[in-house]
């Protein structure tokens, strides 16, 4: 007995630095969100109890849920996409061609800078008048001035941003997976195609799992490039996504309160998507790849 508690206590001795991470940038923040929930604060006067009374108004207030649906719409652009051509990079990373490894740094470039210097770069590149895009192409569009281009123009640049990001997990997926297994099913007869979708995509899903779940809650948080390319919410709150609706609340109309409920708003929209991720894949995906 004794000797199980010497290592119980060694083995929580062992964790403790982890466990202070965990409490003091996790567990404390969600606590002084909850406690900003229930009083109203503007940041220059001592809050104030006022209970559900934040709650209620948020919930009245329909732009929370109009940057609900933005930012949904924002993660239906960018996710699907960045996840196909992060496969398609990785697939021809994997191939070994010449030049790939310098390739694979230039796809990383853009995801290892600053998304508020991209944004003021890419800002510069969709101008309307002396923009590089526009000059290219002839004509005058208004990227990030029409409602209806801004946000998928807002969603083309983060996902330019993250390719390299999800490109580098499916390389590791792809050399991971045994050679054995692709030389048995060629041996059988199976072609290129038929190796691709019933071999490689399949064993490819613990990598997709954490690629798309990662992925999910980086777009629901998206904020910096989104509000370098427009501000304030974009041309008639187009891409009004909620990272930045909480922003505003907070540090613009000086609504703590309200800001702290939209957070744990967001909060919970997150955790039940990556529940719903982890189920769904959690029945179609193999981890043992040994042979």
């Amino acid at each position: 007995m004794r000797g199980w508690r010497g290592r119980t206590a060694t083995a929580y001795l062992l964790l403790a630095p982890s466990l202070f991470g965990v409490a003091v940038f996790l567990v404390l923040p969600i606590l002084v969100v909850l406690w900003l929930a229930l009083h109203r604060w503007d940041i220059l006067t001592p809050s104030t109890f006022v209970g559900l009374a934040n709650v209620v108004e948020v919930a009245r207030d329909g732009r929370f849920l109009h940057s609900l649906v933005v930012t949904a719409v924002f993660v239906a652009f960018t996710i699907p996409a960045q996840t196909v051509l992060g496969l398609a990079a990785a697939l021809l990373i994997n191939r070994g061609l010449r030049g790939s490894a310098i390739y694979q740094v230039v796809l990383v470039l853009p995801w290892i800078c600053a998304p508020l210097a991209l944004g003021v770069v890419w800002r510069w590149i969709l101008a309307p008048t002396d923009g590089a895009l526009n000059t290219l192409l002839g004509t005058r569009i208004e990227w990030l001035a029409d409602p209806a281009l801004a946000l998928p123009s807002v969603a083309a640049v983060s996902v330019w941003t993250q390719v390299g990001y999800v490109a580098l997990f499916f390389v590791a997926g792809l050399r991971a997976i045994p050679p054995a297994v692709h030389e048995a099913a060629v041996l059988d007869g199976a072609g290129p195609w038929q190796r691709f979708w019933r071999i490689t995509l399949p064993l490819l899903r613990p990598t997709t799992f954490f690629v798309l779940v990662t992925g999910v809650i980086a777009s629901f948080q998206t904020f910096d490039a989104v509000y370098a390319l427009t501000p304030k919410g974009g041309p008639q709150l187009s891409t009004d996504v909620v990272a930045g609706r909480i922003y505003y609340e907070a540090f613009e109309s000086r609504a703590v309160g309200n800001a702290a409920v939209m957070a744990l708003g967001l909060f919970v929209v997150l955790v039940v998507v990556t529940v719903v991720q982890q189920r769904w894949f959690a029945r179609r995906t193999t981890y043992d790849l040994s042979t």
